[in-house]
């Protein structure tokens, strides 16, 4: 009997005109979003590695120089796009792809393709995420809401009890048939972007993409178990219509946006023009700053070339006095950036726990993470830029140390010296270290789907023909 159902209503919604426009509408939108967000991609994945080449061709064949003048001519290095990006851009239009190397200085990160976007694209740009999240979860509302509602109102649901179904046997059944008309759109949309996906980047991102769909397929089911169980309970589908209407709303429009305010209220980020005037001035002189330091290190090189004065040692001491320079500027920045960085981090978190009340806020989280477009891996890409930057300047010094002026000749870096600097190689995290950052909304996202199934068995056990 159950299968029977099934094939009834997977029959029935296949001919019914709502369906077929309903799948005509979302599978369209999936596929331009899906289209237009690969071809983005590669071109943007093409531009990164050139420009990344051109800047790493720069350094090796920049003319000789002052190492410390080396430092300041700096390079450009660019944030890997992972494949799934192009599903889910997350904060990425915000933060830039790309960040300016060179001494003293920890710059921000450049080119946000927000800064150059009209209204209407910060508003809302056409993504499979944007698809998924809200218009598929709308399309499944008026799909599902007169499942039983409906059945009811015709004085069909007495029928189906009389001949002795289980309810449970009924809310199995609606939801297979359901699920399966649904799967007529999902399915050719996860092999289109299968495909596209392998079209779009390396074949790294192919573990993203499977999780990611499962992720999805939870949400999505989560929505249809709630739509069944409110049109089990309600008297009449105008009122399962309306009922499901505002949970649609209230978790994908007001929600969102209304506790995005809230976290920012708790936890807001330092007002941009005082942090960075507190930031100079906390690094102030740096040379004046670690004088003491300097004077360490060039105590214990003393002792270590055994020599009776630091004007004997055969060393530049200016290589010292720069890279303790460069030390005290690491730990400032650090100590500001973890000041920047500690309440984006807090809102995330918060908005994470609020996925206990409206999924979507869990989904957007993990959608981002599986994207590479999240903020932890936006924040491990800076790291990784800083430790190139910091291990660049390292070596500079160090030659600098090693190379005294000779006959008042100054020193001069050459290729062999700039090719002892590595070129910049980002690896982003794997699956499992971004579900670790996202462990709070993958247990609600799932714990979502659970409520959800035990509400439609719920409503199945409370369903009367009238």
């Amino acid at each position: 009997m159950t299968f029977i159902i099934a094939r009834k209503e997977f029959t029935e919604s296949l001919r019914d005109g709502r369906y077929r426009w309903t799948a005509i509408i979302v599978f369209a939108l999936l596929g331009v979003a899906l289209l237009a967000g690969a071809r983005y991609q590669q071109a943007l994945v093409a531009q990164q590695r050139a420009a990344q080449a051109a800047e790493q061709s720069r350094w090796y064949n920049q003319t000789p120089k002052g190492p410390h003048s080396a430092a300041h001519y700096g390079l450009y290095v660019f944030k890997r796009r992972l494949a799934p990006a192009f599903l889910d851009p997350g904060v990425e239009p915000y933060t830039g792809v790309a960040v300016w190397l060179e001494a003293h200085k920890q710059n921000e990160m450049l080119f946000r393709p927000a800064e150059d976007a009209t209204l209407a694209q910060r508003f809302a740009d056409l993504t499979v995420a944007l698809v998924l999240q809200i218009m598929l979860p709308l399309a499944i509302v008026l799909l599902a809401f007169n499942a039983f509602a409906g059945e009811r109102e015709r004085g069909t649901l007495r029928s189906l009890l009389a001949l002795g179904l289980r309810p449970r046997d009924l809310v199995l059944g609606k939801l297979m048939g359901l699920g399966g008309a649904l799967a007529l759109v999902i399915v050719p949309a996860l092999v289109l972007g299968a495909v596209t996906l392998g079209l779009a980047g390396p074949a790294a991102g192919a573990s993203r993409f499977a999780v990611l769909a499962l992720i999805y397929v939870a949400y999505l089911a989560s929505f249809l178990l709630v739509a069944l169980a409110v049109s089990a309970r309600a008297a009449t589908p105008r009122v399962a219509l309306v009922v499901l209407l505002g949970f649609w709303g209230g978790s994908c429009l007001v929600a969102p946006r209304t506790l995005a305010d809230v976290a920012a209220t708790l936890h807001p980020l330092p007002e941009p023009i005082s942090f960075k005037a507190r930031l100079a001035a906390a690094l102030g002189d740096p040379e004046g700053a670690s004088a003491a330091i300097v004077k360490e290190r060039v105590a214990a090189l003393v002792k270590q070339y055994g020599v009776a004065r630091p004007e004997d040692l055969p060393l530049d001491l200016n290589g010292v006095r720069l890279q303790v320079g460069e030390d005290h500027g690491y730990e400032i920045f650090d100590r500001f950036y973890g000041e920047l960085f500690s309440p984006m981090q807090a809102q995330n978190d918060f908005l994470e726990r609020a996925a206990a009340l409206f999924p979507l806020l869990g989904v957007q989280s993990l959608s981002m993470g599986l994207a590479g477009t999240d903020l932890a891996q936006h924040r491990d890409f800076i790291r990784a830029a800083e430790a190139h930057r910091r291990a660049t300047i390292k070596i500079l010094n160090d030659d600098i140390l090693a190379h005294p002026a000779k006959h008042g000749a100054t020193h001069l870096g050459d290729k062999h010296l700039w090719a002892k600097v590595p070129p910049f190689g980002y690896e982003p995290p794997g699956v499992g270290w971004v579900l670790t950052q996202h462990a709070t909304a993958l247990v609600f996202v799932f714990a979502w789907l659970i409520a959800a199934a035990c509400f439609a068995l719920r409503g199945a056990a409370a369903l009367r023909p009238v």
